[in-house]
C-alpha cells in the first residue's frame, strides 16, 4: 500500500513540473514466410507500426513487361506485391495492391561467349493503396543483386544454334554427295550433319549472350537493405 502511495505521489510530482512521464512501447516479433534463403525474416509489430526488418526479402511482380535492350539507366519501373502480405502470425503488413517503385541504375550489355546481359535496379518507394507513400531501400535478390536471364534460356540459344546449322549441313551434305545418286546422299548426311552442328555449338558459344526480358506478371524477389516501417493507420 505504502508502495502504491508513494508511487501516485511521484506521478503527481512529475505532472506539477509539466513533465510527461513516458512508458515504454510494447513490441513484439514475428515472422514472414517469403523466401527460405532471406537472411531475416522477422517483424517487430508494435501499437502504432509494423517494421520490416533489414535482411527480409519481398516478392514482387512486373506490371509490365520489360527487355534490357530497349531500357537505359534512369528508366523508372513498376512492381506490384501480388497479394497482401501477412506475417505467420496473421497481422497484416501490406495490403493487396501495394505497388513498388525501382529505377534502373546500370544495364550491362549481352558480351561476348555468352555473358548475358545484367540489369541493376533500385527499388526505392512502397505506394499503398490510399497512395500514401513509404521509403524503400532494396535490390535484387539474386547472387550478384542483379537481374540477368537464366542458365536454361542460354543453354536454349546455344541448343537453337546447333540445331539450325546443323540442318543447313544436312542439306550442304546432301547436295555435296550429288543428288542424282541416292546411294550417296546416306554419305552426305552423314558428313554434313556432324560438321553443320560442330559450327553451330562453336557458333552458340562464343557470340554475344542474351538480353534480360521479363513477363507482366513474373515474380522476383528483392531484399531490404534497410528496414521500413508501415503506421498503424497506413493500409
Amino acid at each position: 500500500m505504502f508502495k502504491r502511495v508513494l508511487s501516485l505521489m511521484s506521478l503527481t510530482a512529475l505532472l506539477s513540473l509539466n513533465v510527461t512521464p513516458v512508458f515504454a512501447e510494447c513490441s513484439r516479433v514475428e515472422h514472414l514466410d517469403i523466401n527460405k534463403k532471406a537472411p531475416c525474416n522477422t517483424v517487430t509489430i508494435t501499437d502504432v507500426k509494423r517494421t520490416v526488418n533489414q535482411g527480409n526479402v519481398l516478392e514482387l511482380q512486373f506490371t509490365e513487361k520489360f527487355f534490357s535492350k530497349t531500357q537505359q539507366a534512369g528508366d523508372i519501373v513498376y512492381f506490384v506485391v501480388p497479394q497482401a502480405l501477412y506475417t505467420q502470425e496473421g497481422t497484416l503488413i501490406l495490403p493487396a495492391n501495394t505497388k513498388i517503385v525501382a529505377e534502373v541504375t546500370e544495364i550491362q550489355k549481352p558480351k561476348w561467349f555468352n555473358k548475358n546481359a545484367r540489369v541493376n535496379m533500385l527499388f526505392k518507394q512502397i505506394v499503398l493503396p490510399d497512395n500514401s507513400c513509404i521509403e524503400l531501400k532494396a535490390v535484387p535478390f539474386t547472387k550478384d543483386g542483379k537481374f540477368k536471364e537464366g542458365p536454361w534460356t542460354t543453354f536454349g540459344k546455344v541448343a537453337l544454334s546447333t540445331v539450325t546449322l546443323g540442318i543447313i549441313g544436312a542439306g550442304a551434305g546432301v547436295g555435296f554427295a550429288f543428288i542424282p545418286n541416292p546411294a550417296k546422299i546416306g554419305t552426305g548426311l552423314a558428313a554434313g550433319i556432324p560438321a553443320g552442328c560442330g559450327i553451330g555449338l562453336i557458333l552458340g558459344l562464343v557470340t554475344p549472350g542474351c538480353h534480360y526480358k521479363a513477363k507482366l506478371g513474373e515474380s522476383v524477389y528483392a531484399i531490404l537493405l534497410e528496414e521500413f516501417s508501415v503506421c498503424e493507420g497506413c493500409k
